[in-house]
């Protein structure tokens, strides 16, 4: 992480992140009897506990509506879920105006093409390795774990360390 980064992170007030291929690895399971099942890394969910405990605020942002997201919201104590949207960057404007928050206080981490207009206003834009490269092209930076396997909490532990909180609790 270079220098430019860790002082746009030392900004960060609200982390709000794509969910499929960020949260998740991108890979969606279907049962025999038509139950979606997805996997989530237990290592991003310690580091957005962490967020809430820094009071720093966290969203979910996804264009899929799944109940499994909307569980994993509500284990996480993830009161900001926004599922079902197809135009992200209106959202992304709501937040703003809900919290008072300027575009540089805001990091984003997405992957894939309809997360371009957020990660190209917001103060710290971040993709995983995985994401298209028409996403990484256009990050401020990219993690190296890859969606679903710890790049949220690579992330988080980034703004965490930044801003001179203990990432460790």
């Amino acid at each position: 992480m270079d220098t430019q980064n860790i002082e746009k992170a030392k900004k960060i007030r609200y982390l709000l992140m794509d969910v499929d291929g960020v949260l998740t690895n991108g890979i969606v399971y279907i049962s025999e009897n038509g139950e979606e099942m997805i996997g989530f890394s237990i290592y991003d969910g310690l580091g957005l506990a962490l967020m809430k405990k820094a009071k720093l605020l966290v969203g979910f942002l996804s264009a899929r509506n799944t109940m499994s997201v909307a569980r994993r919201a509500v284990d996480l104590g993830i009161e900001e879920c926004y599922l079902g949207v197809s135009n992200k960057i209106e959202t992304y404007c709501e937040i703003l105006i809900k919290h008072g928050l300027k575009d540089e206080e805001m990091a984003y981490i997405g992957d894939d093409l309809i997360d371009l207009p957020i990660l190209r206003r917001v103060g710290l834009s971040v993709s995983v390795p995985n994401a298209v490269d028409a996403v990484k092209s256009q990050v401020h930076w990219v993690t190296q774990k890859r969606g679903g396997e710890g790049a949220v909490r690579e992330l988080i532990d980034m703004i965490l360390l930044a801003q001179e909180r203990c990432p460790n609790g």
